[in-house]
């Protein structure tokens, strides 16, 4: 059975805090099945990636990074699109020193 997003959300932003990161919700989504995004802000180089949701062939969830850039203007614009074609997307942004993303899904 899959978590509601709203409680794997949560999850996140406490695993984060947890590890000395800075996380919010910067988009409420739809509580049940809304799509997420992760922004990483690394602070220390002042750079971010986006991870983007996804579905693996054999049914799990998985993290993409949907964009080839670090710059934080595109990653941000990206988001914007996004949310203009999804209004339940959830965006979780992440600020950490050493950029790491907290996620414990396979990332890819």
């Amino acid at each position: 059975m899959l978590l509601a997003t709203d409680v794997w959300v949560g999850a996140l932003i406490r695993r984060a805090q947890l590890g000395g990161a800075f996380a919010t919700v910067a988009r409420h989504g739809d509580a049940r099945a809304g799509a997420v995004l992760v922004k990483i802000y690394d602070s220390a180089n002042r750079t971010a990636r986006l991870y983007s949701e996804a579905t693996g062939p054999d049914g799990d969830r998985l993290w993409m990074r949907p964009l080839d850039t670090e710059l934080e203007t595109e990653v941000d614009a990206y988001i914007e699109r996004q949310a203009r074609f999804d209004s339940d997307l959830w965006v979780v942004e992440i600020e950490d020193r050493e950029g790491r993303h907290f996620l414990t899904e396979k990332v890819t």
